[in-house]
């Protein structure tokens, strides 16, 4: 448990250490029979999240004005740049442009909470962030990936909506009974103490498993086109630093400083889990090619996630 734990709060040493790995196990060994541990990674990836969503903040009132300014940036603003950006720098390659566009789609997971809770945002308002943008981006993926790359990639909008009914709502539902059940049996402070904590390393290392798996199914690619790995890192980071400037610019000017905040890591922060759970079983030989681009966003996001939080007491000042 102390190593999953070390693994969950060191991603951005662990996740460039299982590409590695992965990398070296696709080069030495047929990569294709690991594919039938997707689905049971994802799981492991999804539910243990869940456990932490509180629904009943979905009805809290209050913080109106951050919920829809995230909701102005996460679906109808950095979709369409992730999409330009795709057409721009990958023309001839719709695949790669699929995982750019998923990587976008999903806003919110549960690093939204932390890291605002880090950089002393309003926790309360980025939890209702993170429920409402699991909720819209889960209704509107599938409509959005028809709707732009329906013409270059095939788009069945049936086995999506399947794929996220296994991934998002049948975790959800399962996550939400195990925090009632334990609530109920141990107390509110006791499950917050001893068993919320215990949770979510474990949605680490499915993600560290279906990033082990990503990169062994497409290392041998990486190897033969050595410099792909620089043409995948240059739209991410181009994708979040606009996703990043435009946030910042509309916390400063729109709102207060802990709306702000929780604004800022409500928009950047993308579900990066269910994205390449999404990638790797409902789009077939094209996903699998765009995970290797999601699993590589893990690396900018959390990096930048942490930058950020150094910055954040410059951008903006404790208000008196």
């Amino acid at each position: 448990m102390n190593f999953i734990s070390w693994l969950s709060k060191h991603l951005s040493l662990s996740i460039p250490l299982f590409l590695l790995l992965g990398l070296i196990a696709g080069l030495l060994f047929p990569a294709q029979p690991l594919a039938v541990l997707i689905a049971p990674l994802t799981l492991l990836m999804v539910y243990p999240m869940m456990v932490g969503v509180r629904m009943q903040q979905l009805f809290v009132r209050g913080n109106n004005a951050v919920q829809w300014w995230a909701i102005g940036v996460n679906f109808l603003f950095i979709p369409f740049v992730a999409f330009v950006l795709g057409k721009l720098i990958f023309p001839e390659q719709p695949a790669l442009a699929l995982g750019l566009l998923l990587a976008a789609l999903l806003p919110t997971s549960g690093m939204t909470i932390s890291w605002t809770g880090f950089a002393k945002g309003n926790v309360p308002a980025a939890i209702k962030l993170t429920i409402i943008g699991l909720l819209l981006g889960s209704i509107l993926t599938p409509f959005y990936v028809k709707f732009l790359l329906g013409a270059t990639i095939p788009v069945e909008l049936a086995p999506v909506f399947m794929q996220i009914l296994l991934f998002v709502v049948i975790p959800l539902i399962a996550g939400q009974l195990t925090r009632m059940a334990l609530i109920k049996r141990h107390g509110l402070t006791t499950f917050q103490k001893e068993y919320g904590p215990k949770f979510p390393p474990f949605s680490s290392l499915g993600v560290l498993g279906i990033v082990f798996i990503a990169m062994a199914l497409q290392g041998p690619n990486l190897v033969q086109s050595p410099t792909l790995v620089l043409k995948l890192l240059l739209p991410l980071l181009l994708l979040y630093t606009i996703n990043y400037g435009v946030s910042t610019w509309l916390a400063r000017k729109k709102l207060n400083r802990g709306d702000g905040i929780a604004l800022v890591y409500g928009t950047v922060m993308r579900n990066l889990s269910i994205a390449l759970a999404l990638s790797m079983t409902a789009f077939g030989d094209a996903g699998k090619q765009a995970a290797l681009l999601i699993a590589l966003a893990y690396i900018v996001q959390v990096q930048s996630a942490a930058f950020y939080v150094k910055w954040s007491e410059k951008l903006f000042p404790a208000e008196e």
